[in-house]
């Protein structure tokens, strides 16, 4: 069956996707599939090098993951979603592979990287229309926080970063009575000098904070302000937390020396630190959960008791 009958079925038939057994769309979905592989694979293997080599992107291993898990959550939800036919996705198509291509003849990476996702939006928008992408369009876009930074764009976030790391390390050291003299992202104490390199500027915990936060609040907080505040209160907790640990380093190599700065700073504040962040994630969630409960206190008591039947806010 070719494209036109394909087409043809799918304008005059739509049914869920979970129903849908036709030996076309099945054909189609199997070709799609596999020139998408075929064109993006030495893409992906380089991607998951990056991912195994780079520990800034390290995350990017789970991302698909929870993309899938999402999809297999609420499977009853776009296996139920009518197919609609819709030409459109053939252009949608056509521009990805443009990026592809674009981004491979300026050695740009993220365009070629991220052209993958906008191919597979295509796919599903001309193979099962508007309604089955509006269904998967979270984790679809969610797959976007794979894909490494541009190179531009990571240089630009990182230094000042390692600024405001230095300053508010500088800053407290100062307070638990560390003497120390600052020079940009340097700081000079008396016994080791300790900068603040692209390695310590926080970027790594921010974008792993950052991806969590996302799905952390999708899975347990139905109020969409209240997902944007959790992401967003997780950029300034990555920087505090950050500063915090090149304050410890401080304090070690005050103490212990050069030695004692190291380790310190290499070998057991990260942790620390990244798990202290995750509480702070949660205990802003408590707050922000209460916060929504006592506005819309005052509002149900003008309406009354409920009518039986009626489904309540949700909390």
């Amino acid at each position: 069956m070719g494209l036109s009958a394909l087409g043809t079925y799918m304008a005059t038939t739509a049914q869920p996707l979970e129903t849908l057994s036709t030996r076309a769309w099945i054909a189609w979905s199997a070709v799609l599939s596999g020139l998408v592989l075929l064109l993006y694979a030495p893409v992906l293997e380089h991607m998951v090098q990056q991912w195994s080599s780079d520990p800034d992107y390290s995350h990017g291993f789970l991302i698909p993951l929870f993309s899938g898990l999402v999809l297999y959550r609420e499977r009853k939800r776009w296996l139920r979603g009518e197919i609609h036919f819709s030409n459109l996705g053939l252009l949608v198509m056509a521009g990805a592979v443009a990026l592809f291509f674009l981004g491979s003849l300026g050695a740009e990476l993220f365009i070629t990287r991220f052209s993958m996702l906008v191919l597979l939006a295509g796919m599903i928008l001309f193979l099962a229309g508007w309604k089955v992408l509006r269904a998967v369009a979270f984790p679809v876009a969610y797959l976007t926080l794979m894909i490494p930074l541009p190179a531009i764009l990571y240089n630009q976030m990182t230094f000042p970063l390692q600024l405001i790391a230095s300053r508010l390390a500088a800053f407290w050291l100062e307070l638990v009575q560390v003497p120390v003299l600052r020079d940009g992202n340097v700081l000079r104490l008396s016994n080791y000098s300790l900068e603040v390199v692209e390695a310590c500027s926080g970027i790594r915990s921010l974008l792993s904070l950052v991806s969590l936060a996302i799905a952390y609040g999708y899975l347990m907080e139905p109020r969409r302000w209240v997902r944007y505040m959790l992401v967003m209160l997780m950029v300034p907790s990555a920087i505090v937390s950050n500063a915090i640990r090149i304050m410890g380093a401080g304090v070690m190599a005050r103490r212990f020396g050069p030695n004692g700065a190291e380790n310190f700073l290499h070998m057991f504040s990260g942790w620390v630190i990244f798990v202290a962040a995750l509480i702070l994630m949660f205990a802003c969630h408590w707050i922000l959960r209460h916060i929504g409960k006592e506005r819309a206190a005052p509002i149900l008591s003008q309406l009354g008791p409920s009518v039986p039947g009626q489904r309540g806010p949700l909390t």
